[in-house]
């Protein structure tokens, strides 16, 4: 355990992208086997236990310690792992420190009677903080040290050396600890199968375009444009009777869509959005939320929520990979592919054609009625561009529509997790809203984690705790009147009505675009001003 824990520990403190690379791949080259393997399953989120429970950990060190010290120290830290690992009373007589693979072996097998006394034993053992720390994080999931799955999938590659696409590409034929990966990264084996039906093969995504930079060194007659629409990026594959719908990192989400599986035909990959399409129309992306990350889908929620594929590209078709085929090739494949086929589970995104950059700009700003309307924004791919896993520059870009913006008065605050657990870091912010009698108060309207620099965030901070009213835990009350309090400039991509909320609505992807400490609160915005936006997107 000690070696994953330095790992985890540095990675928590490092920014940089190439020194996390560095990190994570000289640990594979000098960890052992199955170790590594296990620790980069940890790394890109395959590994889960679900004997081990937070409310295990909890109710552990609870009772070895005095429960309202330990909420006092842990309302102090903010993050459970980080505060058990310090004030953990450790029994003598521990055994020796465990492995990282004992610990895996050991909660593989566990029932969840036995989960818990098995991670007090190892908490017992592990003589340092850090290790507590590591191990604790390890059983309850959700690393939080700033590294992608790609990012560590790419560390692996770098043993080979390899690319990192050929690793994703066999990644869902491979289970972990992947000691067959790794035999062959070192040269010591054959390369592993990748064929596997209805395998996921890894995504290619698009840049954000930069209006000032990019537009000038791009020629509009090199590329095509479509859409962005409002659902999820996903991938579905039907080859060998073998049907999967996956996510664009790969996770499985077949179970929850049985009926868009039912409608796929045969011997096809195909790139996509899901989407919630009623009526022929594409629904509000709360629509589409009714139906993710559910266990069971019964035939009502079908019926009243029907999922479709809105297809962008061609991967697989028969037995041959297009993906080296130029984009103008894949998409005249697709167009006939979806003509055969069409029907209200699959239709084809349509091309939107330009002349010149101002004119798709033109478009952009206002788009057509219908579905256009709910688009995110446009994407532009250069016709001769073969299909890349990764974020390649300059094939594709994204170019997103501006955002909705209003200003908000900070609310309340709540502690971040790892590096920002010292910080108040997650902000719920309001506007204004009046009662029967005339009376303004604030009423919540979001919620936004990011957005502001660490500079920023350490004035904010600042504020928080020099106005802080009363406190809730781990969430402090901040002043927050007409002539008192932080404003937010919030900035948002969407807008829908909610039940679940206090003021009624729900905001899609809220940020922090600015802070207008010239503003005062008093002249944020009202909560007629979020009705009229979301009046424009129902209207649209």
């Amino acid at each position: 355990m000690r070696a994953f824990a330095e790992l985890l520990d540095r990675l928590s403190l490092t920014a940089s992208r190439n020194a996390k690379l560095t990190l994570v791949r000289d640990y594979l080259r000098s960890a052992p086997d199955p170790d590594r393997g296990w620790a980069l399953a940890a790394l890109t989120g395959d590994l889960t236990f679900d004997a081990a429970k937070p409310a295990f950990i909890r109710k552990a060190v609870e009772a070895r310690m005095d429960p309202q010290l330990f909420r006092w120290s842990y309302d102090y830290v903010g993050d459970l792992a980080e505060a058990v690992s310090l004030v953990w009373p450790a029994r003598p007589g521990a055994n020796r420190e465990p492995d990282l693979s004992q610990v895996i072996e050991g909660l593989r097998s566990a029932s969840r009677a036995e989960a818990q006394g098995r991670i007090e034993a190892w908490l017992d053992a592990l003589r340092q903080p850090r290790e507590r720390w590591a191990l604790l994080k390890l059983v309850t999931g959700g690393l939080r040290v700033g590294l992608s799955a790609r990012l560590a999938k790419q560390a692996a590659a770098d043993i080979g050396p390899v690319p990192v696409s050929e690793v994703e590409e066999l990644w869902h034929c491979l289970h972990a600890p992947y000691e067959d990966l790794f035999a062959w990264l070192e040269g010591r084996s054959e390369k592993p199968t990748s064929e596997n039906p209805a395998r996921f093969r890894p995504v290619m995504l698009a840049q954000a375009i930069d209006e000032a930079v990019d537009f000038a060194k791009l020629d509009p007659a090199d590329y095509a444009a479509e859409w962005k629409w409002d659902g999820i990026r996903i991938q579905a594959a039907h080859e060998g009777g073998v049907r999967r719908l996956y996510t664009r990192t790969g996770d499985d989400i077949s179970r929850t869509f049985p009926d868009l599986l039912d409608a796929l035909p045969p011997d096809v990959v195909i790139d996509g959005e899901l989407l919630v399409i009623r009526d022929g129309r594409v629904a509000p992306f709360a629509d589409l939320q009714q139906r993710l990350n559910r266990k069971v889908v019964d035939a009502k929620l079908m019926a009243t929520h029907p999922a479709a594929i809105r297809a962008y590209d061609l991967l697989q078709e028969g037995a041959e990979d297009t993906r080296t085929l130029p984009f103008a090739e894949r998409r005249k494949r697709l167009e006939a592919f979806v003509a055969r086929h069409s029907g209200p589970r699959i239709d084809l995104s349509p091309m939107q054609p330009f002349e010149t950059w101002e004119a798709l700009a033109k478009l952009r700003a206002d788009p057509p009625p219908g579905d256009p309307q709910a688009a995110e924004g446009l994407m532009l791919k250069r016709w001769d561009s073969a299909y890349e896993a990764g974020r390649p520059k300059g094939p594709w870009f994204k170019w997103k529509r501006d955002p909705h913006l209003i200003d908000a008065v900070l609310m309340y605050a709540q502690r971040g997790h790892g590096k920002r657990s010292s910080y108040y870091s997650d902000y719920t912010f309001g506007v204004w809203a009046s009662d029967p009698a005339g009376q303004r108060f604030l009423t919540p309207v979001g919620k936004a984690y990011f957005g502001f620099t660490d500079e920023e965030l350490r004035q904010i901070d600042k504020f928080v705790r020099d106005n802080t009213i009363e406190r809730f835990g781990p969430v402090r009350s901040v002043r927050a009147e007409a002539h008192a309090g932080l404003v937010f400039e919030v900035a948002f991509e969407g807008l829908q009505r909610s039940t679940r909320h206090k003021s009624g609505l729900a905001m899609r992807f809220p940020r922090i675009n600015r802070i207008r400490w010239d503003k005062p609160p008093g002249e944020a915005d009202e909560l007629e001003a979020l009705e009229r936006i979301l009046a424009r997107i129902e209207t649209a």
